[in-house]
């Protein structure tokens, strides 16, 4: 097959009014020259950008200015695409496309026609290629690359059959579709400068061996590339239908209502009935469905022209004759709605206007987002080394990370623990208000006669007085356990988050460091209850130092006490107040020794443990098994570091863009 040029001017021999045909000739040389000239100094380079940052697969985390090609099936879809790239195109019933096909057309001057074909997909060696010149890329070291097939064609008749060979590959052998993406580069001297995404055709009722829901998942492809507000939408429609009732149109509406981003082309104009030639007029000037960016009209090869190798040079002549012998279309030729070579112009114009529009945009959302990742991956710390010394070390560096945050909580630093010593100090504070709230009406009538023995009026009892004291502070061992239960929870909860920060990868460490702290402060609990319930057996032992017990009584009773001048019980102390005075002075050692004891037990000791227990783990002899990742955890840091490299090389070729 010969590469053809779809950009073939008319000989006007060939045309019967030779007036009009030469005038036709010379605007059509001058045009064209005119239109590439334009291309070779600024439109290419915006094309070959977007083209590059698809390359380094940028649009897998944003939307890329670009032209994708919708339509029902049946709608002429292939033929416009084959007209545009000079190439056939895999042809059938049903589903034809099944995976989008980038098509990347480029216009090179003076070279041989050359195609590449490249798809993601892991390729072994044992494949076999179609016969021809026909070569997969390589690496440095001679192996095919396990992430990209890459096909080099210099003969145009064997796309037709690899493109279809791709498509089976990765959708399968069948009529399934694939989500991923196809990409065939075309370079040529007879190209025009474009690049469009061709999506599957719209399926509405499934074939024999299609999934009942193939309609879904067709429209489920389509809108995932239309919806985008970077996507020119390319609808293609057969004049010979109600263009209200096509899916593609209404699908496109539905994305795009003021229609600011969709173009609309219209195919086979030589099947419309006779009548309906002024409605199909009304349509492509805009009066029917209103598109901003308007309706071509093409006329392709239909499939006798196909069955007879009708050449497409050929076909792009007898294209522009039918619309010059139209009696209703041939106003459009002067109007440049109609035929290829007017598509192809337009929608590069169209792309190339979009891409400028949409660069400044894209470029900030690029940094945005390697912003963003960039934070993400800091908190995906790199994986473990491979090898055992670089495992070990790798161990030993995390759980020093480890216990120095834990040891930066002991600090009491407010930044440290995240206002750990706030959180319970404001427990000790509920603590002391309790105790505050127990103090009994000693000083009442009921005080003293409630306790009286058989000792006449005016006798003192200090056994009455031993047992009053007793019963009281023993009531506050109950609230003291609470307080020992609550603060517990509360250091359990921040060990807890430093382990989760420091070990957050590895399951194995949580595990047993989680278990370790629940250990250690179980055991602890034991000892700080047990130093609790000592501290309450000894508070039976009513004592005090004579100065503290006369210091309370003189604050008490506005009076001044020295050891000298012990008061007489029934003349210058009412007996509530002595009780009062010492049960105030219980009160003030358990307010500070019980805070004292939990803080002891249940953090300092707790921390030490925990630090010495952790260190330990490195005589663990399988490393690996405590270094082991969670999966999920792996797979995010790929998926980041895939990102990172992608928007990195798509920030470099961008700003190298503006740059040049």
């Amino acid at each position: 097959m010969s590469s053809p040029d779809v950009f073939s001017t008319p000989d006007p021999s060939d045309d019967e009014d030779s007036d009009g045909s030469q005038k036709d000739f010379h605007e059509s040389l001058k045009m064209k020259g005119e239109f590439h000239s334009h291309l070779e100094k600024s439109i290419r380079p915006y094309i070959d950008l977007v083209d590059t940052l698809r390359s380094v697969g940028i649009h897998k985390d944003l939307g890329l200015p670009s032209i994708v090609v919708i339509g029902d099936q049946s709608s002429g879809k292939s033929s416009v695409l084959e007209a545009l790239s000079g190439i056939a195109l895999p042809r059938g019933s049903g589903i034809v496309t099944r995976c989008p096909l980038e098509l990347r057309l480029k216009k090179v001057p003076g070279v041989k026609w050359k195609a590449v074909l490249t798809y993601d997909k892991k390729l072994n060696e044992s494949v076999t290629f179609l016969a021809g010149p026909i070569k997969p890329s390589k690496l440095a070291n001679g192996k095919l690359s396990q992430s990209e097939n890459k096909i080099e064609f210099a003969d145009p008749s064997l796309i037709e059959a690899q493109v279809e060979a791709a498509q089976n590959e990765l959708a399968g052998k069948g009529v399934g579709i694939c989500e991923e993406l196809i990409t065939l580069e075309i370079m040529s001297p007879e190209v025009c400068d474009l690049t469009l995404i061709d999506l599957p055709g719209i399926a509405r009722v499934p074939v024999e061996g299609q999934p009942e829901d193939i309609g879904k998942q067709i429209k489920r492809l389509i809108l995932k590339y239309i919806k985008k507000q970077e996507t020119i939408n390319l609808v293609v429609v057969p004049c010979n239908t109600d263009i209200a009732t096509t899916e593609a149109l209404k699908m496109a509406q539905e994305v795009d209502p003021e229609g600011k981003r969709t173009v609309a082309i219209l195919t086979k104009p030589d099947l419309i009935d006779k009548g309906t030639e002024k409605r199909v007029l009304d349509i492509i000037h805009n009066r029917v469905i209103p598109l901003r960016k308007g309706y071509i009209m093409v006329k392709c090869r239909g499939q006798q022209q196909i069955d007879d190798d009708v050449p497409l040079e050929e076909a792009a002549q007898m294209e522009r004759d039918f619309f010059q012998n139209h009696d209703y279309f041939r106003c459009l030729l002067e109007e440049d709605k109609v035929t290829i070579k007017c598509l192809s112009i337009k929608l590069t114009q169209d792309l190339v206007d979009h891409i400028k529009t949409s660069l400044p945009d894209l470029q900030d959302q690029i940094q945005k987002e390697l912003w963003s990742v960039k934070r993400a991956l800091k908190g995906c710390e790199d994986g473990p080394p491979e090898d055992l010394e670089g495992a070990k070390e790798f161990l030993i560096e995390i759980l020093n990370g480890f216990n120095e945050k834990i040891k930066s909580l002991l600090s009491g630093e407010p930044e440290n623990g995240k206002g750990l010593f706030s959180q319970i100090r404001a427990e000790f504070k509920k603590w002391n208000d309790r105790l505050n709230s127990t103090k009994p009406p000693f000083t009442s009538k009921e005080s003293s006669e409630a306790y009286r023995g058989r000792e006449l009026p005016g006798f003192s009892n200090y056994i009455v007085f031993e047992r009053i004291l007793q019963q009281h502070v023993a009531k506050l061992k109950d609230p003291a356990i609470d307080l020992l239960s609550a603060v517990k929870d509360i250091i359990v909860k921040q060990f807890t988050v430093v382990m989760n920060e420091c070990f957050e990868n590895y399951q194995a460490l949580r595990n047993i460091t989680k278990d370790k702290i629940n250990d250690i402060q179980l055991n602890q609990q034991e000892k700080a209850e047990q130093r609790i319930s000592e501290q309450f057996k000894m508070e039976n032992r009513i004592f005090t130092q004579d100065p503290i017990f006369m210091k309370v009584l003189s604050e008490i009773t506005n009076q001044t006490f020295s050891e000298n001048e012990i008061p007489v019980f029934d003349k210058q102390c009412k007996y509530g107040l002595l009780l009062e005075t010492y049960y105030e002075i219980a009160l003030q050692r358990l307010s500070d020794q019980v805070p004292l004891m939990i803080i002891y037990y249940m953090f300092e000791e707790t921390a030490r443990m925990l630090c010495v227990h952790v260190m330990k783990l490195l005589d663990n002899p399988d490393v690996y098994e405590l270094l082991s990742e969670d999966s999920e955890v792996s797979r995010r840091r790929s998926e980041l570091r895939a990102r990172q490299i992608r928007l990195t090389s798509a920030a470099k070729v961008i700003s190298s863009f503006f740059k040049g």
